[in-house]
């Protein structure tokens, strides 16, 4: 079990391009930890950076207690998955997994023994003896994978490992590498992705960056429910949190938002004095809405409509918000579009976010 430390590390690309900055992580033992984040965020990059693959500008890695900044990747004891299987494709699958061993001068019984317990544990016994050519998408990435676990380093690092998979094949595969990982409790994986439905059923906790740093780190869950601020209101669920502007009109224990089509009561979110007046964002996900005939959050024309046979997307013609409100419902809802309907929601799902952060205890 191997445990990594980040502390204020930074990638700059000649001194003056800055990619990442003040980054400070601490990942425990035996975590399967996810970096997400918009394309261009640096992910990728700072999963180069623990691999050694890329420089560390500014700032320390440590691993077990030991600055690795300038130790050379092959002594790191990591091994890193790719998104594009860099398979040698003359050789057996056999011969793939043994290649690294081979090179450490590990003896047949070692190799073999390796291969065999990669090979359960993938469900590639059937496969050793076929070419790359001889395989599924899926295959070859269990594959890559297995080659790095006959190395048996003290951390996995997969980077976007099911990007180039079709969706059936990066449903299957991903839940093979969550059984990976039970069958490997004491592993630590770091796992980048852009795919938010990989970050949420894969993490222990999620690393959430924008802006060059981080936005925010928790648990699947803690994202969902209490984001720290807009950027992760909006990269976690799909479709993405409705953001709709406002204005504090009323404080205290039940705080009251001006909203164009009237005021909304949060009833959970306190607020003082010093807040009255402040303009805000009042967030709230499309499968938090309910359509109502009473007192609503919103009101408005059914724009547009996509049946997806277990939910129905309502997209709402609206002034002032960009993009359009969705709301998700349950089941199939033929025949709406083009007609007016109000929203409402429980206060407890209900966000607020002042400049961008939220306001939310």
């Amino acid at each position: 079990m191997s445990h990594v430390t980040l502390t204020n590390v930074e990638k700059t690309y000649g001194g003056a391009v800055r990619v990442l900055k003040d980054i400070n992580l601490e990942i425990e033992p035996g975590e399967l930890i996810v970096f997400v984040g918009p394309s261009g965020c640096g992910k990728s990059t700072l999963l180069r950076m623990i691999a050694g693959l890329e420089k560390i500008s500014g700032g320390d890695l440590m691993i077990d207690g030991q600055r690795m900044n300038d130790i050379p990747p092959a002594q790191r004891g990591i091994a890193m998955v790719f998104q594009s299987y860099a398979l040698y494709p003359h050789m057996t699958v056999r011969e793939n997994m043994a290649f690294a061993l081979r090179l450490a001068k590990k003896s047949k019984a070692e190799i073999d023994k390796a291969i065999s317990e990669a090979a359960r544990v993938l469900q590639l016994e059937d496969y050793l003896d076929r070419l790359p050519k001889a395989l599924s998408g899926g295959q070859r990435q269990r594959v890559a994978i297995g080659r790095s676990i006959v190395r048996d380093p003290k951390i996995y690092l997969f980077d976007e490992p099911l990007s180039n998979l079709d969706a059936a094949l990066r449903v299957a595969t991903r839940i093979e590498i969550a059984r990976l990982k039970e069958a490997m409790p004491d592993r630590t994986m770091i796992y980048v992705t852009h795919d938010q439905v990989e970050a949420m059923t894969l993490a222990s906790r999620i690393v959430m960056l924008a802006d060059k740093g981080i936005a925010q780190v928790g648990t699947p869950m803690d994202l969902y429910c209490h984001p720290a601020n807009e950027k992760v209101a909006l990269f976690i669920g799909s479709p993405a949190m409705n953001l709709l502007p406002g204005r504090i009109t009323a404080t205290g224990a039940q705080t009251q938002v001006q909203l164009e089509h009237g005021e909304f009561v949060v009833s959970d979110i306190p607020t003082t004095d010093a807040d009255m007046g402040k303009t805000v964002n009042i967030g709230v996900r499309p499968e938090h809405l309910d359509v109502t005939e009473g007192e609503a959050l919103f009101r408005g024309r059914i724009d547009f409509t996509e049946s997806l046979g277990e939910v129905t997307l309502l997209y709402f013609e609206t002034v002032g918000t960009d993009p359009a409100l969705i709301a998700k419902l349950p089941g199939v809802h033929p025949g709406l579009r083009g007609q007016t309907m109000g929203l409402s929601a429980d206060p407890k799902n209900v966000h607020l976010f002042h400049e961008g952060q939220s306001m939310r205890p």
